[in-house]
């Protein structure tokens, strides 16, 4: 047995120590979208730091704790707080919490972003389903030997983000009158915004926002067999003509303007699995 599979064993054999949940559904929340927790009926809450050989998050706007509960009656397992490649993590340890929510027994995934607004069409706290995504400017979390146990050596990724679940988020997002476009996530490695250049080229390559994260988390998801389902909260616009720094403080602060939003979305949306 690899080095890997040893330790996602002695992961999640601790984690089933503590909970009793069976969850179905796993929901990653991005930076500043942790109050969405509030739409989770807690009954185990663990820190990462607790957890064996999980990493810990270090970033402003992520809580750090595996929380176990339901939304309504449906189980799931949240993760309030991602880790990301600019931390200084191998894309192995960003993708390890997925692999571990998969031995853990979920079936879908859900993931949540703040993410830069690249389509002229956007504007800051608007919402954007994700259908596909360019992963052309990341490390791939599959690189290396690959793990026969958790899936195929050359996954398809034709259709990485599930059409049926994208359907129900805008049947959901037309009930409730929750304004969401839908579009291609374009994946950069971080920690610093974007130039002008760059804002241009992702644009021309077809990218409507860009972001530091979920790309990998869904390679892996879908390498182990899982539904993936993914929606950007729009926290900047990158191209304007006026000047336009950006700031992580007016990141967090535009995605918490949106949660609500966001949380009636997941909300409905975990009802229905």
């Amino acid at each position: 047995m690899s080095d890997l599979l040893n330790r996602l064993q002695e992961t999640v054999a601790f984690i089933k120590t503590k909970v009793n949940v069976q969850a179905k559904v796993g929901v990653i929340l991005g930076s500043g979208l942790g109050n969405l927790t509030e739409e989770v009926a807690v009954e185990v809450s663990i820190p990462y730091a607790e957890i064996p050989h999980f990493p810990t998050s270090t970033v402003k706007g992520h809580s750090g704790k595996l929380l176990f509960g339901k939304v309504g009656s449906t189980p799931v397992v949240v993760m309030g707080g991602r880790f990301h490649y600019y931390e200084g993590y191998s894309a192995e340890q960003v993708v390890y919490p997925v692999r571990v929510l998969r031995l853990l027994g979920i079936e879908t995934l859900l993931l949540s972003n703040a993410a830069g607004g690249v389509n002229p069409d956007f504007e800051v706290g608007d919402l954007m389903i994700i259908n596909d995504h360019i992963s052309f400017f990341t490390e791939n979390p599959l690189r290396g030997k690959n793990e026969e146990t958790l899936g195929t050596r050359f996954p398809d990724m034709s259709e990485p983000y599930d059409k049926i679940l994208i359907a129900k988020a805008h049947a959901i997002a037309k009930a409730h009158k929750i304004k969401v476009h839908e579009g291609v996530y374009t994946a950069v490695t971080g920690p610093t915004f974007e130039t002008r250049a760059e804002y241009k080229l992702i644009k021309i390559l077809g990218g409507d926002v860009v972001g530091m994260s979920t790309v990998q988390e869904a390679i892996a998801a879908v390498h182990c067999g899982l539904k993936v389902f993914g929606i950007s909260v729009i926290t900047d616009i990158g191209i304007r003509e006026d000047e336009n720094v950006i700031t992580h403080e007016e990141v967090l602060q535009a995605a918490k303007a949106a949660e609500p939003k966001l949380a009636t979305l997941f909300k409905n949306l975990i009802q229905t699995l």
